[in-house]
């Protein structure tokens, strides 16, 4: 699988009882598994499991908990799925076991914040890492103070992250970068990242995306003052999922894996 060629779809999968779209609807190890087999089928690319919500509010749970949510989906998983499956992880315990259980790619989206030794294990297994940004922590990160300058901050942040995955012997080639919509950004600036991705790109990493179904949208979407739904939100995911793909990005995180192969299909016949 080469970064380049086309936009790579990433079929979301949420192991939780609480994540602001799908929670609790793929808590169960055969339901996450046949979703998981449902996004292969509808053309994903990757699969990114994540076993504790990072929603804004949501608080953090143990490794354990994590584990005892992942694990069966990935034992599940293994000789079933051809496609790679990334791990939407904080924790360095956690990554590890995943990895050694078929997971083939770890996604932080702490950015190696939390834990640093993160790094360590995806060096060790030479496994991709995904190095987010976020500006405070889930259950706050929507209450603190947003950056004055929301695109000087995420640079910062993720050249930060970077630093820490290099220096702890991840190669280049494993890492990719994702700005973080949705956390710790306000609505409007949210779009202002995606106005400013190619300033991301002067990083010189590939690019991961992820606005499907995000709050940003609800209040875009509102009606008589009330956000629209997630489930509501297909058609302004697909707006910023072919900004995403105009702007540079190699990989884009959605639900709604059949509707966005189609826009990925388009927008990459555009830059084509």
């Amino acid at each position: 699988m080469l970064l380049g060629e086309r936009t790579l779809v990433m079929g979301v999968l949420n192991a939780t009882p609480d994540s602001f779209s799908d929670g609790g609807n793929f808590l169960d190890a055969r339901s996450a598994v046949a979703h998981a087999l449902a996004m292969e089928d509808a053309g994903a690319d990757l699969i990114d499991i994540g076993a504790e919500s990072t929603r804004p509010g949501s608080l953090e749970i143990g490794a354990e908990e994590e584990l005892r949510r992942l694990l069966p989906v990935l034992e599940g998983l293994y000789g079933k799925l051809k496609i790679p499956i990334s791990v939407d992880t904080r924790k360095a315990a956690v990554a590890e076991a995943a990895l050694r259980a078929g997971a083939q790619m770890i996604n932080d989206v702490s950015g190696l914040r939390r834990e640093r030794e993160l790094a360590g294990v995806a060096a060790r297994y030479k496994a991709p890492l995904i190095l987010m940004h976020m500006r405070g922590e889930p259950h706050n990160m929507q209450k603190t103070p947003f950056a004055r300058e929301v695109m000087k901050d995420v640079l910062a942040g993720l050249r930060a992250s970077v630093k820490i995955a290099r220096e702890a012997g991840v190669a280049k080639s494993q890492i990719v970068l994702d700005p973080g919509i949705g956390f710790g950004k306000s609505f409007a600036q949210n779009y202002e990242v995606l106005r400013n991705l190619a300033e991301l790109a002067k990083l010189g990493y590939p690019l991961l995306l992820g606005t499907s179904r995000k709050g940003f949208l609800g209040k875009t979407l509102a009606r008589a003052g009330k956000a629209a739904p997630p489930d509501e939100r297909i058609f302004g995911t697909a707006a910023t999922v072919t900004a995403s793909i105009l702007g540079g990005a190699h990989i884009v995180r959605v639900h709604d894996v059949k509707e966005m192969v189609q826009v990925c299909k388009v927008a990459d016949a555009m830059l084509a």
